[in-house]
């Protein structure tokens, strides 16, 4: 596809404070940097094209929801090359984790690398449309088995773009992995299906075992009803109830072809708070689970 024909996303909105302070050293567990292009290419074989979206930018944002610290996911954008994400870990060592993609041919001895600029998991793409992975540039599911094993090692998660329409089928190839997952967007289903079907049903129970995780993020990703996104809210309810020791809360800056009106993260912040409304789930979801999760210091 000519670069031309790549469709271009929109730039983030401005970010609205929250109406509520967050505990101290909260953390927005996804995200994802873009660019600046003429520092970090984008691939050329990527599904859209992103405004630059560089670190400062990014820190501004975590600043003004009042984020301590951030989990940086590599973007399909900038296909297998991870160097914008690494070179903001080396820059904010403290303040910032990272989620990396790698195919099969990148060593062991890379990963271990990375581990030490501060990656804690690998993404991989099982997220399908017409019988197609929806990113090009993403990892496929199967890759995973060649890093399984120093995945361990360093005590690493898996972290899955899927529907749940999917997992049901998935959960085996998963479970013989022996890694924790980590399922992006509240499992990225359509909102109308509603929260019984079987793909959400098998989340739920993942989630209850403790041996999957799944992020709250993506209200904007199940739902069309912009800006509140009411049918999302029993889709969070619902992982919240089944185990709150196994969230964590992102709010996809700079979200990467949005398919209806561009959020504004404030305002998913806020709906957090509002959906979330016990102290005890909040401070776990946005403070103790990231900690051990990504290995943040307490």
């Amino acid at each position: 596809m000519a670069a031309s024909e790549i469709p271009a996303c929109l730039p983030p909105r401005p970010v609205t404070p929250p109406k509520e302070k967050l505990p101290p050293k909260a953390c927005d567990t996804h995200a994802h940097l873009f660019g600046p292009a003429d520092r970090f290419p984008y691939a050329a074989d990527r599904s859209y094209t992103p405004p630059d979206a560089p670190l400062h930018k990014y820190l501004g944002m975590l600043d003004v929801l009042g984020f301590v610290r951030g989990v940086l996911v590599q973007g399909s954008a900038h296909g297998h090359d991870n160097s914008a994400m690494l070179d903001a870990l080396q820059r904010e060592p403290a303040r910032l984790r990272g989620v990396a993609v790698a195919d099969a041919d990148v060593a062991a001895g890379t990963l271990r690398q990375w581990h030490v600029l501060g990656v804690r998991g690998l993404r991989f793409n099982h997220f399908f449309r017409s019988g197609q992975l929806h990113y090009r540039g993403g990892i496929p599911l199967g890759v995973a088995e060649t890093h399984a094993a120093v995945m361990a090692e360093l005590g690493w998660h898996l972290q899955l773009w899927i529907d749940v329409k999917d997992l049901p089928a998935t959960l085996p190839a998963l479970k013989r992995l022996g890694l924790p997952v980590v399922v992006d967007h509240m499992g990225r289903t359509d909102a109308r299906a509603g929260v019984d079907t079987e793909g959400f049903q098998s989340l739920l129970r993942a989630i209850g075992e403790g041996w999957c995780w799944a992020k709250l993020s993506g209200a904007h990703r199940l739902s069309q009803q912009s800006p509140d996104y009411p049918d999302a809210r029993p889709f969070h309810e619902a992982l919240v109830a089944a185990n709150s020791e196994r969230l964590v809360w992102g709010g996809d800056w700079p979200h990467p072809r949005v398919e209806g009106e561009m959020p504004d993260a404030g305002h998913l912040l806020d709906l957090f708070l509002e959906w979330t409304p016990d102290a005890a789930a909040r401070q776990r979801i946005l403070v103790d689970n990231p900690a051990k999760l990504y290995g943040f210091p307490n």
